[in-house]
């Protein structure tokens, strides 16, 4: 069984920092592509960050500069820390993994709430 489950999320008002967790079970996160994506109410899914099994990490140019994805190989974990948080960084940010020259399988989370006040 591959499962990903997402925590941290919550109210922040802008400005503010807060650090995402994703522990993932079944696969191995340094073997594989794994992301953060977010949608917001009406839209679309976007992806946020992304660090490969060479620890290459690439970001949206919305959050380039706050944001910051990394694991922990030992404890099998993606994080996204995000710092200088506003209101358009409100959405539901999902753990992602796949393999990083196959696009299926893909396995999601099943999501984590970040509201940010301004």
């Amino acid at each position: 069984q591959v499962q990903l489950v997402e925590s941290g999320g919550g109210l922040v008002q802008a400005g503010g920092s807060l650090r995402l967790s994703c522990v993932v079970s079944g696969i191995i996160v340094s073997d594989k592509l794994m992301g953060w994506y977010r949608q917001a109410p009406g839209k679309q899914r976007e992806l946020v960050a992304r660090i490969n099994h060479l620890s290459t990490t690439s970001y949206a140019d919305s959050v380039k500069g706050r944001f910051t994805i990394s694991r922990d190989n030992a404890n099998n974990m993606v994080y996204l820390q995000m710092n200088n948080l506003g209101p358009e960084d409100t959405a539901v940010y999902y753990c992602n993994a796949r393999n990083t020259y196959y696009l299926r399988p893909e396995y999601w989370g099943q999501g984590t709430q970040v509201t940010v006040s301004s």
